[in-house]
């Protein structure tokens, strides 16, 4: 029974399918997989009577009720049934294998219905015909383009009052539909648009694309650590042709706000805490979901989001307050969505947080003035998930009906899953809100619509045909385990790492304890594939690596947040047989992303109890964290002889994850985010500034200076920290001037040398501090880097050219403008570990 099996089920409401992971190692485990609803399902026990296995799980939507599984397996073939709260005991009968894709039955029938060789539209001619529809909607019509309705009733929030999909697809109630992962129904819904709505304008189908589609990707805080946007790119564009092959074509995402408080669960959706490198990923990401062209039906509308100052949030709380000047909203928190805007997204999503007093949603000088006026943008304006009618909720309006006239006022065009912008049509009348507005807004959705080929060809993006093609081929899972190889950061090495196996080789037998040695939660928040069961584990990454079995000493030690009973005894009777530790410890998926914020950023206590245990042993101890964020490890990163942060790395995770502990790659990543010496700290940044009295090594034991008095000021790992098996020297830092004038520009140089015993990648970054200026300025700021590999011995010069544009900040007296002065140019191999020189500018 070991393997893979599927099983297809006629249900009354839909066809489903079912696969059934089956392994063993120290025992039976099962995965189950569903299709086309991918419901997680996370199986609690396991128990196998010579060819019959029965399971329990439980379901996340009934507390307290399980699904039950029962299979009885007959050479390639099984039997059974599971029982399903909310859906009965559907009986089940299958054979070995993923089985065929659902949506194969789709084909066919699809297939007559969608246009070849439609012509590209110029931008002159969509206008002509934007227009000329528009002359065709009445005012309720107009308003029924600017609503984006759930596929499902499945609510992010509190519960939606609202008529079923299909009634408001079919009376010109929705443009846009949320959360229709499956192809069907996608279909379904566009059939109705454009054979029962009044005008049969096709809809716009959305979904949260973060990390990948059905190939996942490591989380974008690890990819960010990889320091290569090229590869970000490719990752995206990759999300992008599985997407729009299940018929998605305009995600929610990317993610792009600063994040420097790692209380807040979002930061895994992020690229950390630096606005320049958060810059480049933005730019890096839409450029791969859009590609060349929207009209391509393999890329998808990219949305930056959160517009703007999401990650502020006070006690890194969600949809907490936020309250920051105008300065860090420029200098820290813009730039990243004024390069997504410069690679041409063609849409931005609201926060869900205030500025100023008032909540984003509602803004005008922040949706008006700064992101449509002066930043230019002209695209698809749509809000977060509710946060139209949250505008009354914040307390800025009255009621639904006030709120909706703030967001429209503000240039919002999609309102998306609430219903709040029924009452546009009479705002209108009333002349509380032009009608301008709202006939701009529909001019909005429809000329993208356009823009996609949505209006001449509805079905281009109906094409179950590429499911079967894309979703989880090998080479995008290729493309995914290169991604994660650099994505993962090693912390901490003594030289315990890397291991070697075999004859002449360090390491015998390997110990692998705790919640994440054999888990498959390593895919991180917000993704939907339905191939989480095939998620190569750690176990199975190492045993792909050549490593036997018996040289595999296995024991989960406790559960993530829970202990096992007889969990600890389990894992020291196997570390003590072992000859080095691995800990697998960290955070489940669900500990981080959107409403998942931590009080305490420490690992879960029965974790730290199970690590504490083990470590009483005296074996090496390599500390494997899988995480969403920034954790304070305190003495347990003292203790362990290396840590290997891996972040969640997405399909392939165990067999990137198992390379870089055996050295077959070398790790390169390094951290976009600091990580804190202790909660306390939080937030805690490289770029801070330096207040008027700052700790020196000359006052560092004055009292009546900017530090804690029980515990250091700088963090565990700062901001561009990463190790490799290679050891990186610096030396020789120039410049070939040292003052510039006006638009010169001067070239930093330094050599960086390989002295390890392999070869390596080093990230090369320069960092600029402006000494003084009209406001205060950063200690330093990133403003550029080189990847270099490097062989042993090798030595490499590297350059940077530093000009005007690298000097410019924003202030309220001068806007955006370099200030004359003196400067410090930091070369290294992190935020704290660098050489420096200074040099001068000058207007004139």
């Amino acid at each position: 029974m070991i393997g893979l099996w599927h099983s297809i089920v006629n249900t009354p409401k839909m066809r489903l399918k079912f696969q059934f992971k089956i392994s063993r190692k120290a025992a039976y485990t099962l995965d189950i997989a569903s299709e086309p609803l991918a419901i997680p399902i996370k199986v609690d026990s396991v128990a196998v009577d010579g060819s019959s296995l029965s399971a329990t799980a439980g379901a996340f939507w009934m507390p307290g009720q399980s699904i039950v599984v029962k299979l009885a397996f007959d050479g390639e073939e099984f039997k059974g049934e599971m029982t399903i709260p909310g859906m009965g005991t559907l009986p089940l009968q299958g054979a070995k294998g993923r089985g065929p894709f659902l949506s194969e039955d789709l084909i066919e029938q699809v297939r007559p219905l969608r246009k070849d060789d439609i012509p590209v539209r110029a931008d002159e001619e969509i206008d002509r015909e934007v227009e000329t529809l528009l002359g065709r909607l009445t005012l309720e019509e107009k308003v029924g383009q600017m609503f984006q309705v759930p596929a499902s009733n499945f609510s992010f929030g509190d519960a939606v009052e609202s008529d079923p999909p299909e009634k408001l697809v079919a009376e010109g109630r929705a443009g846009s539909v949320l959360g229709a992962f499956d192809v069907a129904r996608v279909y379904e819904l566009q059939k109705l648009a454009v054979e029962k709505s009044p005008h049969g304008i096709p809809l716009l189908f959305n979904a949260d694309i973060i990390h990948g589609a059905q190939t996942i990707f490591p989380v974008p805080l690890a990819w960010s650590c990889s320091w290569e946007p090229e590869a970000v790119k490719e990752a995206c564009a990759i999300a992008a042709k599985e997407a729009s092959a299940s018929g998605t074509v305009y995600n929610h995402g990317p993610m792009v706000d600063i994040g420097r408080d790692p209380r807040w669960g979002r930061v895994v959706e992020g690229a950390g805490e630096d606005p320049y490198l958060g810059a480049l990923m933005a730019k890096a990401q839409v450029e791969g979901f859009q590609g060349e062209s929207l009209a391509d039906p393999e890329t998808i509308v990219a949305c930056l989001k959160h517009f703007i100052a999401y990650g502020a949030a006070e006690g890194g709380r969600d949809y907490n307050t936020v309250d920051i000047s105008e300065m860090s909203l420029r200098n820290v928190f813009l730039p990243p969505f004024q390069a997504g805007l410069e690679a041409g997204a063609a849409s931005v999503m609201n926060s869900f947080n205030i500025y100023q007093g008032v909540p984003v949603a509602a803004s005008e000088p922040l949706l008006k003035e700064l992101l449509r006026d002066e930043l230019g943008f002209d695209g698809v304006l749509i809000s977060d998930y509710g946060a139209v009618e949250e505008i009354a909720v914040h307390g800025h309006a009255q009621d639904a009906r006030e709120a909706a006239g703030m967001a429209a006022r503000a240039t919002m065009d999609i309102e998306m899953a609430t219903r709040s912008y029924e009452y546009l049509p009479d705002l209108v009348r009333e002349g509380i809100v032009p009608e301008e507005k709202v006939t701009d807004a529909a001019r909005r959705i429809l000329r993208l619509k356009y823009k996609l080929g949505l209006m001449d060809d509805p079905y281009r993006y109906v094409r179950p045909e590429k499911e079967r093609d894309y979703h989880f081929n090998e080479e995008h899972l290729a493309a995914s385990l290169e991604l994660a190889r650099k994505s993962a950061v090693l912390l901490k090495n003594d030289g315990t790492l890397p291991l070697r196996d075999g004859e002449g080789g360090k390491i015998g037998r390997i110990a692998l304890i705790g919640p994440f040695a054999d888990s498959r939660d390593l895919l991180g928040p917000w993704q939907f594939s339905r191939f989480s069961h095939e998620t190569v584990t750690l176990y199975e990454g190492l045993l792909g690596r050549g490593i036997a079995p018996e040289r595999l000493l296995y024991a989960q030690g406790s559960g993530v947040n829970e202990p096992l009973e007889g969990g600890i005894e389990a894992a020291l009777e196997q570390a003590a047989a072992a000859d080095v530790v691995m800990l697998a410890l960290g955070e489940s998926s669900d500990m981080s992303g959107e409403a998942a914020s931590r009080l305490s950023i420490e690992l879960p206590q029965p974790q730290l109890e199970l690590a504490d245990a083990v470590l009483a042993l005296g074996k090496p101890v390599v500390l494997v964290l899988t995480n969403g964020r920034p954790l304070v490890l305190g003495g347990l990163g003292e203790r362990v002889n290396a840590i290997l942060e891996t972040w969640f790395l997405g399909s392939q995770a165990g067999n990137a994850i198992a390379e870089l502990l055996t050295g077959d790659c070398n790790p390169s990543g390094k951290l976009t985010m600091s990580f804190p010496a202790h909660a306390g700290q939080v937030p805690v940044y490289y770029n801070g500034f330096r207040t008027g009295r700052p700790v020196t090594k000359h006052n560092e034991r004055s009292k009546f200076i900017s530090k804690y008095i029980d515990g250091p000021n700088e963090p565990a790992y700062a901001f561009g920290h990463g190790l490799s098996y290679s050891e990186f020297v610096y030396s020789d830092l120039r410049l070939d001037r040292a003052s510039i004038t006006g638009d010169e520009k001067l070239t930093v140089t330094a050599t960086v040398e390989n002295k390890g015993h392999v070869a390596g990648v080093e990230t090369v970054q320069l960092y600029i501090q402006d000494v003084h200026g009209s406001i205060v300025r950063p200690v330093k700021e990133l403003k550029g880097f080189r990847r270099l590999r490097l062989e042993p011995g090798e030595s490499k010069t590297v350059s940077f050219e530093i000009a005007e544009r690298d000097l410019m900040f924003w202030s309220p007296r001068n806007g955006y403008a370099a200030e004359p002065g003196d400067f410090v140019a930091y070369v290294g191999g992190s935020s704290v570990d660098t050489l420096s020189v200074d040099f001068k500018w000058s207007i004139m």
